[in-house]
């Protein structure tokens, strides 16, 4: 894993035999079948690629690939590591497409990767599950 700040987005970059073990953790395949996870983009966002080989990103909540946006790295892509983030994410305790608020530092707390894994597949479950709700009212 390489992680460091991109400009002013902090990335975590996973090397190819942690891709297919984050992409299963994360459960990509039930919502991005054929997708691979490559990484994470300024805590909030996932990095992916396409079936046809296409990096994009998109919100770790919900994983949807109606928010598919393109992305790429540079050529000569160089991080600059801050130990005080590494091996750490910043993570909202009450998401923000469920109404949390980014500036509440009540808000905010930072986890593990392993923790991160969990709380996506929770909160996409959770999101999952009230829009299903939701269209069949």
């Amino acid at each position: 894993m390489n992680e460091g700040w991109l400009n002013d987005e902090y990335i975590v970059v996973f090397i190819e035999a942690e891709s297919a073990l984050a992409s299963s953790k994360y459960e990509l395949s039930q919502y991005l079948p054929g997708y691979t996870l490559v990484g994470l983009r300024g805590w909030d966002d996932l990095i992916v690629i396409s079936p046809a080989g296409v990096m994009c990103s998109l919100p770790t909540i919900p994983i949807d690939p109606k928010m598919i946006v393109p992305f790429f790295f540079p050529e000569d892509l160089s991080l600059e590591s801050d130990e005080r983030f590494t091996g750490k994410i910043k993570w909202y305790l009450k998401p923000l497409i469920f109404g949390g608020d980014p500036q509440d530092e009540e808000n905010l707390t930072w986890v593990s990767h392993e923790q991160h894994a969990e709380l996506v597949v929770w909160w996409n479950n959770q999101y999952k599950s009230i829009k299903a709700q939701a269209d069949n009212a």
